[in-house]
């Protein structure tokens, strides 16, 4: 089962994808989509839908987990992150993947084991469940992973035994 993983971003959404073989996680790959800042939103957003819909096309995920939002002031901020986490669902939904999605405490606590952790102990985390020789940069990319991990983790008893693959 392979999972692709979404931290969501306007100028950088990371990306992470996660296969898993009976109780071990492997990366198949991860890394960042970025979009230049001069362009207007809605070309941003394009890129973004495209980029994603050829990593779905070539690496053929079974679901996509996405991180919730969580913001307490920023609301510019939350408007754009906001408007490309729409893009990925709608990359996701197009394909016909299941999609779940978890808070950022939820993420920290399935990867490390604590809901309040740091960037890098989420980082570090990533880097032994998955045996990188480092750890995964940029931070926007370890925390896709994350999100991958994760619901990996959640998901492992919803298709343990399923002929047919993914039972959401």
């Amino acid at each position: 089962m392979q999972v692709l993983g979404i931290d969501p971003g306007t100028a950088t959404m990371g990306f992470g994808i996660v296969t898993t073989s009976g109780d071990s996680l492997a990366p198949v790959t991860y890394g960042v989509i970025r979009t230049p800042a001069g362009q207007p939103a809605a070309v941003r957003l394009l890129a973004i839908f495209r980029d994603l819909q050829e990593l779905i096309g070539r690496y053929r995920p079974g679901a996509v987990a996405v991180e919730r939002l969580f913001f307490q002031r920023n609301r510019t901020s939350a408007v754009y992150v906001s408007q490309a986490r729409g893009v990925a669902l709608l990359a996701a939904a197009e394909a016909g993947l299941p999609v779940f999605e978890y808070a950022p405490h939820e993420v920290k606590q399935a990867v490390v084991g604590y809901g309040r952790a740091s960037k890098a102990q989420v980082q570090r985390m990533v880097q032994a469940l998955l045996g990188l020789s480092r750890p995964p940069v940029p931070d926007d990319a370890a925390d896709a992973l994350a999100v991958a991990v994760c619901c990996l983790h959640a998901r492992t008893s919803a298709w343990a035994g399923a002929a047919g693959g993914w039972r959401p």
